[in-house]
């Protein structure tokens, strides 16, 4: 009866589990990482070195982390982490936005009747749970940081920045007061900036409306017929804009029908649109133009309102399109931006009928419609004008429209006297600033910044709100705009010390006196749009906090191009004349596998919020999810593709377990924190282990690439295909006899433990960015020393290819013999690759050149003859040697040993000496 050699052979030991338990594992490592203060280890290790800013953009403090924040802040991570490994002292400040409109609804909303005072220390209060909430989210997502000292917008001294900047924007005679059609939400009754809008598509009602012209050769025999899509805007109406140098008919139309109910019009409208427009009112033209003329030739004409006792006149204007419409555009200077313009131009007046909560006021003289909310008047309006004999047509037209992003109502464009800062001031610099100073990650976000910053209008930056930095505006006895840099300067010394509560709490004389302003000068309660307070970070942290002019890197999603991005670069112009970032990256928006957008104002039904993910998956699965995917798209999310995830997460957990195992004897093992990376392969080494290492120097090279590119999908797809091919499949595979079967201290063993060692110390801490959990645990559990974080990646070695060209080749031969050896067990001539004897017809002469010792190894075989021939072919048959009961190859020597006849020579000798040196007495003392 054969003996069990079991205990003879050098299996692998660690105490590294194989199941992960990541959701109950990863708080324990947390929790050292803070007792041990690993951040504060970071920055102290890299005192001296080059430094790398990413400055953060601050999340708002409203409410639990969200996937699409997650990945934003594991992305920031990934950078803040990998450029540490690679050297540099990387700090990582992180910070929350803390004023503005959602916070402020959510409390208004829960308590109505709050005096300002009361709606900013709720708001305040409201923050602060939230920031406190977030923080430990983000924590337990494995992000390091100064988490202890945030930058939060609502401190004192930050909030004295906004108002020093400020200042600055007044003495360069950037900002001005004015009235004029701006984003207003009817939901929260204040002025939006275009970052605070967002388009969801709706049917509204469109209308095609005749104007009968009251002067010159077409008077009382025309009309000049518009459309529109707003009618509640028509009773501010008081212009018609044409094309000037556009073709414009008289023309006869009839529409069909019995007795009252045919209709028989002429109009004047674009030529080029009269069958768009016949197709949509069921109006069809009737025999030639009566006339044809350039839109030019209309300027100045006079045509009767539709419905109210005043008329509009025609004007040229360049704004006008044929894309739809009739080519004659109604104009309402108070409630569109191009109508604005024109109606200055022309110096008409800017009526606007509507109040703060969007509904129709006396003026516009409706007496019936006072007090309707816009949109609901739409359908009054069209009655009206169906009435009057003057509507042509009414359709329901689906389109994007503006929406509050708060509030969730649609948005109306309507004139209130605001403050402005003046973008055409900064426009030609700030974009001379994006296409010479900036490197743009992906290159496409240059054009997309570059085209929101050429057609922004001026920023509307009062907002009629309480929590928020106080617009330093004050008003003379006359009620005249008072905008002293001076003054404020001192407001700002009064906020930093106290906070801008004061304010609020201080009266309008005591307010005057402490700034240096005259007897009688009052105050309003509007505040500063948020994009200043964020838009000034640069400032407030960057420069003030970190002691540099420019932070390396700022790195958001794809919205912050009209948002953060841009605030950023306008204020940073208007101040340095220069970007406030070096390096600007965009990733995309979270999706679901359908492609819908993920957010928390979303109304996505699945979970969403990034804690759920965490708690059932793991932090390190959530960030190898970041990994993963090529960010500088829409990033798709799902259950799915978490559990595929597992697979890539456990491969790679087990190939470190498998290392792992394999080093318990190793004598270097507890000295991974204090080898240098990337020594010699041992005069042991074989072809296997010089391969191997060849193979990690392509690794270690192309990963350090792709983080410094920050590529990190590209690090997660080498990594990937290191673990399960290179390792699992081949190195690992192949020298499993002798890792288990050779002597302990065999230098051949000895040999592959190194390799693996270094393996083993290069994976972990390339690993270290993006699992982070996992490959710090891995590393203690090697007795690495401190924390992997600590480390830098492994060095290129520079080793060359010639071992990787010679697998190569011998790779095409195992896959020759592997179809052969698979036929052979189909046909039951062998059970396994072990049993065969395998006649080798080589045409590569790599053969010659590797023993055939190291040959069977490589191929998994026992009994292995090698031939040279044209073309590659094996034969396969059983071999007739037994079977060695230790190593299951199939040998010669087998039976050979009187003492272990069952055993190969080399496991006999394995055998034998180890029983001897058991058996030893012990030395003298």
């Amino acid at each position: 009866m054969s003996q069990n050699y079991k205990d003879t052979l050098n299996l692998p030991r660690t105490d590294f589990p194989m199941k992960a338990n990541l959701s109950q594992r990863e708080p324990e490592i947390l929790k050292t990482w803070e007792e041990t203060r690993v951040y504060e280890q970071i920055q102290k290790a890299r005192v001296g070195k080059e430094l790398f800013v990413l400055h953060d953009g601050p999340p708002l403090a409203n409410g639990d982390v969200h996937m699409g924040t997650a990945l934003n802040k594991i992305l920031k991570d990934f950078v803040v982490k990998s450029q540490s490994m690679l050297g540099k002292r990387a700090p990582y400040v992180p910070g929350w936005d803390c004023h503005g409109l959602p916070i402020e609804y959510k409390v208004v909303k829960e308590s109505r009747g709050l005096s300002p005072l009361e709606v900013r220390r709720k708001s305040e209060a409201f923050a602060r749970k939230y920031i406190d909430l977030q923080r430990t989210q983000f924590k337990r997502l494995g992000v390091l940081g100064d988490w202890e000292n945030p930058y939060l917008t609502m401190n004192p001294q930050y909030e004295a920045v906004i108002l020093r900047v400020f200042a600055e924007f007044v003495d360069k005679g950037l900002v001005y007061q004015s009235q004029k059609p701006v984003f207003w939400s009817t939901g929260a009754q204040t002025a939006l900036a275009e970052a605070e809008v967002e388009y969801q598509e709706r049917d509204d009602t469109a209308v095609f409306v005749k104007f009968p012209i009251t002067t010159g050769e077409l008077a009382g025999k025309a009309s000049i017929a518009i459309w529109t899509t707003t009618p509640w805007t028509l009773p501010a109406n008081l212009a018609i804009a044409v094309d000037p140098d556009e073709v414009y008919v008289v023309q006869e139309f009839q529409r069909a029908g019995e007795g009252s109910s045919a209709q028989s019009e002429i109009l004047v409208l674009a030529d080029k649109l009269v069958p768009q427009f016949s197709s949509a009112t069921k109006l069809d033209p009737t025999g030639e133009p009566l006339q044809t003329f350039p839109g030019r030739q209309l300027e100045g004409v006079r045509a009767h309102h539709p419905f109210l006792d005043r008329e509009a006149i025609v004007m040229a204007a360049d704004f006008v399109t044929m894309d739809t419409g009739t080519g004659a555009v109604h104009i309402a200077p108070g409630h569109g931006e191009d109508d604005y313009n024109l109606g200055r131009a022309r110096k008409l007046p800017i009526l606007s009928p509507v109040d703060d909560h969007g509904r129709l006021t006396d003026e516009a003289q409706v007496p019936h419609l006072t007090g309707k909310y816009v949109f609901d008047a739409n359908k009054d309006i069209v009655e009206l004008l169906r009435e009057r004999g003057n509507l042509l047509a009414a359709q329901t037209f689906h389109h994007s429209y503006p929406y509050c992003w708060r509030s969730k109502t649609p948005i109306i464009f309507r004139n209130v006297e605001q403050f402005f800062i003046s973008i055409d001031r900064l426009r030609d610099k700030a974009l001379q600033t994006i296409h010479e100073q900036v490197r743009w990650v992906p290159a496409w976000g240059e054009n997309r910044i570059a085209g929101t910053v050429e057609s922004r209008p001026d920023w509307v930056i009062s907002r009629q709100r309480s929590w928020g930095v106080p617009l330093p505006v004050f008003y003379s006895v006359e009620g005249k705009a008072i905008l002293d840099a001076n003054a404020i300067r001192r407001l700002a010394d009064l906020v930093a010390q106290h906070g801008s509560n004061i304010w609020f709490e201080l009266n309008d004389e005591e307010l005057a006196q402490k700034v240096g302003l005259p007897a009688g000068t009052t105050k309003r309660n509007d505040t500063i749009d948020v994009w200043i307070d964020s838009g000034v970070s640069h400032e407030a942290v960057v420069k003030e906090r970190m002691g540099v002019e420019q932070a390396d890197m700022y790195l958001e999603a794809t919205d912050q191009h009209r948002g953060w991005f841009q605030s950023s670069l306008m204020t940073s112009v208007a101040l340095n004349e220069r970007a406030p970032y070096k390096v600007c990256v965009t990733h995309g928006f979270v999706v679901d596998v359908d492609g819908k957008k993920i957010s928390k104002s979303s109304t996505y039904d699945k979970p969403m919020d990034a804690g759920h993910f965490v708690n059932r998956y793991g932090a390190d699965l959530v960030r190898l999810w970041a990994s993963s995917i090529n960010y500088t798209d829409d990033v798709p999310f799902s259950e799915e593709i978490f559990t595929r995830l597992g697979d890539t997460y456990r491969r790679i957990r087990n190939t470190l377990r498998i290392l792992l195992g394999n080093l318990y004897d190793y004598p270097a093992a507890d000295r991974l924190h204090e080898e240098a990376p990337g020594s010699p392969p041992p005069a042991t080494a074989t072809l296997v282990d010089r391969w191997i290492l060849e193979r990690l120097d392509e690794v270690v090279t192309e990963c350090r690439a792709a983080y410094e590119a920050f590529e990190y999908h590209k690090v997660y797809h080498m990594i990937n295909q290191f673990c399960a091919v290179d390792l699992s499949s081949l190195y690992i595979d192949i020298t499993k006899d002798r890792m288990y079967c050779d002597a302990p201290d065999s230098g051949r063993r000895r040999g592959t433990q190194a390799v693996m060692h270094e393996i083993f110390g290069a994976l972990c801490r390339l690993l270290a960015p993006i699992t982070v959990f996992t490959a710090d645990e891995a590393w203690r559990h090697a007795d690495g020393g401190a924390s992997v974080h600590l480390q830098e990646f492994p060095q290129t070695q520079n080793r060359g290819r010639e071992a990787i060209q010679t697998v190569d080749e011998l790779l095409k031969l195992r896959a020759v013999i592997g179809q052969a050896i698979e036929q052979a067990r189909q046909e039951k001539l062998i059970g396994n690759a072990l049993e065969a004897a395998v006649v080798l017809k080589s045409n590569s002469d790599v053969t010659t050149k590797v023993s055939r010792e190291e040959l069977e190894e490589f191929f998994i075989l026992s009994d292995l003859t090698v031939e040279q021939g044209k073309d590659a072919a094996a034969g396969v048959t059983k071999t007739a040697f037994d079977r060695c009961s230790r190593c299951w190859r199939h040998r010669a020597t087998v039976g050979q040993s009187a003492s272990h006849p069952e055993l190969c020579d080399r496991c006999d000798e394995v055998v034998s000496n180890t029983a001897t040196m058991e058996g030893r007495a012990p030395a003298s003392p």
